[in-house]
C-alpha cells in the first residue's frame, strides 16, 4: 500500500509535466503555424493547426463562456473528489488515471480562459503573435483551443455505405485531449469497479480499506 503522503504527489506531478508539454506545443504551433498549415511527419501522422471553439475533437456545444465555466466547475469538483480519495488512501492506479483526465481538462481550460487575451488572431496567411492583455483576438473565457495532432490512418473502402471514401479517424486533437481520452478508456477497461467504489470513498472518512 502506498502512503497518503506519496499519493499527494500524484496529481501535482502529472499536472505539471502534462500541462507543461501541452502548453509548450500549443504555444509553438500558435506562434509558428498559419491556420490550417500542415507538417507531415509520416503519411499517417501530421501536425495540422486547427483552432477549436468547442469541446474535445472539435465538438461545439453552446456558448463558449458557458462551456469554459462548465469546465472549471467540473474540474473543481474533480479536484475535491481527488483530494477525498487521496485521504482515503484509494487505489493508486485509479488516482493516476483520474489525474490524467483532470490534467487534460485543465490544459484546455487554459486555452479557453487566456488565449483570446494573449494572442492575436490566427488566419490562413498570418502567424499569430503574443499581445498585451486586452489586445488579443477575444475576451477572457472565449479563447479557442489549439489542436494539432492528425492521424489519417487510411481511407475507408468506397463500398462501405455512408462512410465509404472517408478518412478513418479524421479529428484533430491535442495533448490535453489525449490525456482525457486515454484516461477515460483506462477507467472503462481497467478501473470500472474502482470507479463505482470511489463515490463511497469520496464521501467517507479514512476508515475504509483500499479497494
Amino acid at each position: 500500500m502506498i502512503s497518503s503522503r506519496r499519493l499527494w504527489w500524484v496529481f501535482p506531478s502529472i499536472l505539471f509535466f502534462g500541462l507543461l508539454a501541452d502548453q509548450i506545443l500549443k504555444f509553438y504551433i500558435k506562434l509558428n503555424f498559419t491556420l490550417g498549415e500542415e507538417y507531415v511527419i509520416f503519411p499517417w501522422f501530421r501536425l495540422v493547426f486547427v483552432e477549436n471553439p468547442g469541446m474535445a475533437f472539435g465538438v461545439t456545444l453552446g456558448s463558449k463562456v458557458l462551456l469554459t465555466t462548465f469546465r472549471i466547475v467540473v474540474s473543481g469538483f474533480m479536484i475535491w473528489y481527488f483530494v477525498r480519495l487521496v485521504k482515503a488512501n484509494f487505489n493508486f492506479g485509479f488516482l493516476v488515471v483520474m489525474s490524467c483526465i483532470l490534467t487534460g481538462a485543465i490544459g484546455n481550460i487554459v486555452d479557453g480562459v487566456f488565449y483570446g487575451e494573449i494572442f492575436s488572431a490566427s488566419d490562413y496567411n498570418n502567424v499569430a503573435t503574443l499581445t498585451s492583455i486586452g489586445d488579443g483576438y477575444a475576451q477572457w473565457f472565449t479563447g479557442k483551443v489549439v489542436d494539432m495532432f492528425y492521424f489519417p490512418l487510411f481511407n475507408i473502402p468506397d463500398w462501405i455505405p455512408i462512410v465509404g471514401g472517408d478518412i478513418f479517424f479524421s479529428p484533430v486533437f491535442n495533448i490535453a485531449d489525449s490525456f482525457i481520452t486515454v484516461g477515460i478508456i483506462l477507467v472503462i477497461l481497467c478501473y470500472r469497479k474502482a470507479f463505482n467504489k470511489s463515490f463511497d470513498f469520496a464521501g467517507l472518512k479514512d476508515n475504509k480499506k483500499k479497494p
